[in-house]
């Protein structure tokens, strides 16, 4: 019989007193070994490593996370190694469920992280997304920031949930947002580089700015087919509405809605900017309105199935909650409703609210 083969937890931390002790709670019975690099605290992070029985190192912080992430898997001498952070915590999953990935020798495994964050409302929604997490020894990430495995290697998808409360936190915006146009100093027309300078002054609600990199990004992503440019294209157009370039977010939504078939969460973004354009002038824009409904709608035609990635509730009660404020606006409160009803059902404690108002 084969020796069953080691999994390390390989991870960098800097002042992760908060989240480090839950992370590691949570993780512990899936590894074999931790290996925990340190940048820097000055907290209690370290002290909380050491008491899981941590294997502690340091390193000089240079301002590139794959510098420190490489670093930190050259300490560790498992077979297999998870790179989390300290604000990722396993949900769902034991180690029985991933033997059988680790019996191989070639492959990426690919984990689900669901993501927390506020709206503008204060209102915590969540996104679901898959990214690559367990590699075999010797494989190394590559970009300063928002690091990417460097491997050829298959990816599985493998039945791991992860939360991440991280993007719930303040102050990380502006530290990513140096290293980025870094990076693009060296390659302007990097589109991953782009996309992620555009969709960080976004939400740092600097959207002036942040358009001249979106514009930027369109262009340079044009032949891309990772899920980031979807990803880019929705948070382009939610841009556009903040700075009221309607007829621009109108021609990109022209150009790219028959290549999002697929995508619950374009087409959502589709029925809030023909909403908040005709809302903005009735008399321009009027031969949109119908559109709205006929956006809405499509999101719950495509729905959401276990491999969805984006905005949780985009295929589901986000929309239907969208469709009854429609057709309570529009005076069918028989069909507003029926649709408060469904995202009710689907959980969604605003529609409950709005019933109450019928």
């Amino acid at each position: 019989m084969a020796d069953k083969k080691k999994l390390g937890l390989v991870m960098i931390v800097k002042n992760e007193e908060r989240s480090l002790e839950k992370c590691l709670k949570a993780v512990r019975n899936l590894v074999d070994e931790i290996y925990i690099t340190d940048t820097g605290s000055t907290d209690r992070t370290v002290e909380i490593a050491k008491k899981f029985g941590a294997h502690i190192s340091h390193f000089d912080w240079v301002n590139d996370f794959s510098e420190a992430r490489n670093f930190s898997l050259e300490q560790s001498d498992c077979d297999w190694n998870l790179v989390l952070d300290a604000d990722e915590y396993l949900i769902s999953g034991k180690r029985k469920d991933i033997e059988k990935f680790l019996s191989l020798s070639e492959a990426i495994g690919y984990v689900e992280r669901i993501d927390y964050y506020k709206e503008d409302d204060d209102a915590i929604s969540k996104s679901k997304t898959f990214i690559p997490r367990i590699m075999p020894k010797g494989v190394r990430y590559r970009g300063a920031i928002h690091e990417q495995v460097d491997s050829q290697f298959k990816g599985i998808q493998l039945p791991l949930v992860f939360d991440h409360d991280g993007y719930l936190q303040d102050g990380k915006g502006e530290r990513n947002l140096e290293i980025l146009l870094e990076q693009y100093k060296e390659d302007s027309e990097n589109p991953y580089t782009l996309y992620q300078i555009s969709k960080t002054l976004w939400v740092l609600k600097r959207y002036e700015e942040a358009d001249k990199y979106f514009k930027e990004f369109y262009e340079n992503s044009k032949n891309v087919t990772a899920n980031y440019r979807k990803v880019g294209i929705v948070s382009y157009l939610y841009n556009l509405l903040e700075l009221k370039k309607y007829d621009d977010g109108l021609e990109l939504i022209e150009k790219e809605k028959n290549k999002f078939n697929s995508e619950p969460d374009f087409y959502f973004a589709c029925g809030v900017y023909y909403m908040q354009t005709v809302l903005a002038n009735v008399e321009k824009y009027m031969e949109y309105f119908f559109e709205i409904e006929k956006s809405f709608l499509k999101c719950l035609e495509i729905g959401e199935n276990k491999y969805y990635e984006g905005v949780v509730g985009c295929g589901t009660f986000k929309a239907s909650y969208n469709l009854g404020v429609f057709y309570e606006v529009t005076g069918n409160t028989a069909k507003a409703k029926e649709y408060y009803q469904l995202a009710q059902r689907q959980g969604y404690k605003q529609a409950t609210e709005r019933l109450k108002n019928l």
